[in-house]
């Protein structure tokens, strides 16, 4: 005899609750019951419109056709992200997406690039970057030649959650219209149904919050409370506007460096997306707008958006028979774009350790753990940025570079300065080049680097140095220009 299918409820949409309808679906479709609860009446945040290359993979596990999702959400390919006055201002450097050079099992390629410094040649660390140096160029492809490039998108995250409803209810997720006005419990604390201003009762076993930042499920009805970060991460508040495309595409991410904050610009295929993050400690919502509004290319096609927010975790992200996934279980500013990615490893790990009854309170505490452990370190990366500065020219940079900062993270810039040794992060999501190049891109060059880079000769080290670059420079030259890739790759539909 069959077991009856596991009932799951997803409170909200948006990206948060269809992608997680969509995956758990795909993966686990013949043992759940799967209902979404959402209203039309409620607005969703829709501003995550940058991403990381983890997507690729997470698309590829529930069988997202690459072209057909660009084409839907008006996206482009992204290679990186360009931070201009971060350091000083002035300054411009390039977090990208793929590997610097060609590294060895105990030696790290920046610490030869550090060895042919100190002899006098090897040019620019940006020369060793295929990624780094297509972004560069406005060229693009998947692949270059037969090496694959590592990339993520820019979409419209209002079209993104539309495109996973579609492809969910298509699928047999049901949709349930209406608002969220009573939770029930049972004498255990666990939820047992929600009630709808319709009056409807929808029962489940098990509870996904998708709620956004009021929570409502595992905040406000099971009381899990909130670890806040502001200490650490000052900025409380963004403005979102979206202008229309006066250029062609880039294949990346900027984020500007303000005195009080920092603005995105992220190209889509029809328009572009901007905003600016800040701490109201140090800038008033006014003074944010016009900054923001004084600096954009391309006429504003929508009013700016307010948002506030906490950064922080939920001290819990799974608690009873609910789990939290999206802005409910937490939020770290937009810096490095891993929101989305953090709804897909939340996805990823509930798939794995999946409540199909019995007790399920280890599986809890070890989800728990990593969830934990995943923010802390995505916290710790995006603090380095702040903090790692020259700038003095406001309070805002002052407080940044004069503050506290975790022990994890002190040890880590401190390791790297003396020794210019780096590791990869804890949960696998920073690459060692992705550390070095934010730390060497806001000034902290290591004062020594590891010997094994004197194993090659002075004349052997130039040779290979110069064959990557020449090899580098060599496939952009024969990369299509980003825009005329994307006309014949994936044409937005619906412009």
């Amino acid at each position: 005899m069959m077991n009856s299918k596991t009932k799951v409820v997803i409170a909200g949409g948006g990206t948060a609750g269809w992608l997680t309808a969509y995956s758990l679906i795909t993966r686990l479709g013949n043992l759940l019951d799967i209902t979404l609860v959402e209203s039309d009446q409620i607005g969703t945040v829709g501003v995550g419109e940058a991403t990381i290359p983890t997507m690729r993979a997470f698309h590829h596990l529930i069988g997202i056709d690459e072209k057909e999702f660009m084409s839907a959400t008006q996206a482009t390919f992204k290679l990186g992200i360009q931070f201009n006055n971060w350091g000083q201002q002035g300054d411009s450097y390039f977090h990208a997406f793929g590997e610097l050079g060609q590294r060895s099992w105990m030696v790290e390629f920046h610490e030869f690039w550090l060895e042919a410094k100190a002899q006098g040649f090897g040019g620019s660390l940006d020369d060793y970057c295929l990624e780094l140096k297509a972004a560069q160029a406005n060229k693009f492809a998947t692949q270059a030649g037969k090496k694959s490039i590592n990339y993520a998108f820019h979409l419209d995250a209002t079209k993104y959650a539309a495109y996973l409803r579609t492809k969910s209810e298509t699928v047999g997720v049901m949709r349930k219209e209406g608002l969220i006005e009573q939770v029930q419990k049972g004498e255990d604390g666990q939820i047992t149904s929600l009630i709808l201003n319709n009056g409807e009762q929808i029962a489940g076993d098990f509870f996904i919050d998708c709620t956004g930042f009021r929570a409502l499920l595992i905040g406000e009805h099971l009381d899990v409370g909130y670890e806040d970060w502001s200490h650490l991460l000052a900025a409380d508040s963004a403005i979102a506007v979206q202008t229309e495309a006066v250029e062609a595409p880039i294949p990346y991410t900027m984020a500007t460096a303000h005195p009080a904050g920092w603005q995105w610009k992220i190209p889509l295929q029809g328009r572009v997306g901007n905003g600016i993050v800040y701490s109201s400690k140090f800038l008033s919502d006014e003074e944010a707008r016009s900054t923001l509004m004084a600096n954009l290319t391309g006429k504003p096609i929508t009013e700016p958006k307010q948002l506030r927010f906490t950064t922080g975790r939920r001290k819990k992200s799974w608690h009873k028979n609910c789990v939290a996934i999206g802005l409910s279980s937490g939020f770290l500013e937009p810096l490095e774009s891993t929101s989305i990615h953090l709804i897909t490893t939340a996805l990823l790990r509930l798939m794995k350790l999946f409540p199909f009854g019995g007790n399920t309170a280890l599986l809890a505490e070890q989800y728990n753990r990593e969830v934990q452990l995943e923010a802390e370190t995505i916290r710790d990366f995006i603090i380095l940025h702040y903090h790692l500065t020259q700038r003095d020219d406001s309070p805002f940079w002052d407080h940044y570079r004069t503050m506290e900062i975790p022990d994890s993270l002190a040890h880590r810039m401190a390791i790297f300065k003396e020794n210019g040794y780096v590791w990869l992060d804890d949960v696998g999501l920073f690459r060692v080049d992705s550390w070095v190049q934010v730390m060497m891109g806001q000034g902290l060059t290591p004062e020594q680097h590891h010997q094994g880079s004197r194993v090659l000769p002075t004349e052997g080290l130039k040779k290979q140095m110069a064959i990557l670059r020449k090899m580098i420079e060599n496939s952009v030259a024969q990369l299509p220009e980003h825009a005329d890739f994307i006309k014949n790759y994936c044409p937005a539909k619906n412009m």
